[in-house]
């Protein structure tokens, strides 16, 4: 499955923050939903202080295919 549309446009972490909870809604239950809305938070979080511009290009590029693996586990039509 193709990321969202918007995620070449992904260039902050509050970008990132929005883009991820965008990706939540397309987890088949709510459970799920709420499972990985509060993980992105909680990980949102504990970077929220992050200032190195590399460090913050690589947390969003990881998050991004994390993202992308959950929602092709989770969305995988068998």
């Amino acid at each position: 499955m193709p990321p969202l549309p918007g995620v070449e446009l992904v260039q902050t972490p509050v970008h990132l923050y929005r883009y991820l909870l965008r990706c939540c809604r397309q987890l088949p239950s709510p459970s799920m939903r709420k499972h990985y809305q509060h993980a992105i938070r909680q990980g949102y979080n504990s970077h929220v202080d992050e200032d190195d511009g590399e460090r913050i290009r690589l947390i969003i590029q990881r998050a991004i295919a994390d993202a992308d693996w959950i929602l092709n586990k989770y969305t995988k039509k068998t």
